[in-house]
């Protein structure tokens, strides 16, 4: 449900009406998604109530997510069980690439092939 609401986020008094349980239940369960990091929360003014909107903090997986991974063109992916001079570890490519998705950057092969030039 959150996650659903995209980056418009929902308000809290929502979630406990659409459940048709608790407000305290909610704030509970609120508050530990807000210890784990999966949320982020932000208090406003709604008719005339205080209450918080609630966002998830979490991307939804999708297969562009991996589009571009140097593995999906990767020359030597069948090696990879061969022995262990090919790995996953070891692999530079893969390795810049999750070090610019961490950065939320996108990663063109052309900079693949300048990476590894």
């Amino acid at each position: 449900m959150i996650h659903d609401a995209g980056g418009e986020g929902i308000l809290q008094m929502e979630i406990w009406k659409t459940l048709g349980t608790s407000s305290r239940e909610v704030s509970r369960i609120v508050f530990k998604l807000l210890e784990r990091g999966s949320i982020e929360r932000r208090k406003e003014m709604h008719g005339g109530k205080w209450t918080y909107r609630i966002f998830s903090t979490k991307k939804p997986v999708t297969i562009d997510s991996i589009m571009d991974c140097p593995c999906v063109a990767c020359y030597d992916i069948d090696r990879f069980t061969t022995g262990p001079w090919v790995s996953p570890r070891l692999c530079k490519k893969l390795t810049y690439w999750i070090n610019l998705k961490t950065a939320n950057e996108h990663v063109s092969p052309d900079e693949f092939h300048e990476y590894n030039a």
